[in-house]
Order: C-alpha cells, then structure tokens, then sequence
C-alpha cells in the first residue's frame, strides 16, 4: 500500500518564498512597477545573477509578472501578481514584529 504524504502550508511557503531574496522582492515590488536595475539597487547584497535566477522561478510560480517592451533600448517591468498581493497583510504582520522586538532591518 502507497503512503499518500501532505505537505504542511509552511512547507508550500518555504518552497515558494524560501531563501533571502524572494521576500525582498515582492516587498519591494509592493504598489510599484520595477525594472531590473531598479530591483537590483533596492536590495542590497543581491546578486544580478541570483536576482536573474529568482525573478524567473517567482514568474514561473505565478508571483510575479514580467512586461517586456519592444524599444530601443529593450524595458523590462516586474510586477506582482494577484497571488503575490494578498500577501500585504503577512508582510505588514513582519514589519509589526519587527518594529515591536526593534530587530534591526
């Protein structure tokens, strides 16, 4: 007999959101449109590579979405997707937490 197993939702979270930067970019990307520079000065200590490697991971997740520009010189906009903003309250809910045990940002 098979042994069906269940992830917990923190589990789906960690594998979606997990590591540095993925929180970071949809915090940053809140009630704005970023280009790629844009995105890489905002977080500090990001690489453009990582950075590269994430924002396509989060596009194929469904959390944020790419708009390419057919100019000279080619624009690129990153934005979140519907999924991606109802996570304003749980990102509120960190910066309570933060401010309250006054961890340094």
């Amino acid at each position: 007999m098979k042994k069906m197993s269940k992830l917990c939702s923190a589990s789906v979270f960690t594998d979606k959101l997990g590591g540095k930067w993925k929180l970071a970019i949809i915090y940053n990307l809140r009630n704005r449109k970023l280009r790629f520079g844009q995105l890489a000065t905002r977080i500090d200590g990001v690489s453009r590579k990582v950075l590269t490697d994430h924002l396509k991971q989060m596009e194929d997740d469904g959390l944020i979405k790419r708009e390419s520009f057919k100019e000279t010189p080619p624009r690129v906009e990153y934005s979140l997707t519907h999924a991606s903003q109802e996570l304003e309250p749980v990102l509120v809910s960190i910066d309570h937490w933060v401010t309250k045990h006054q961890m340094p940002k």
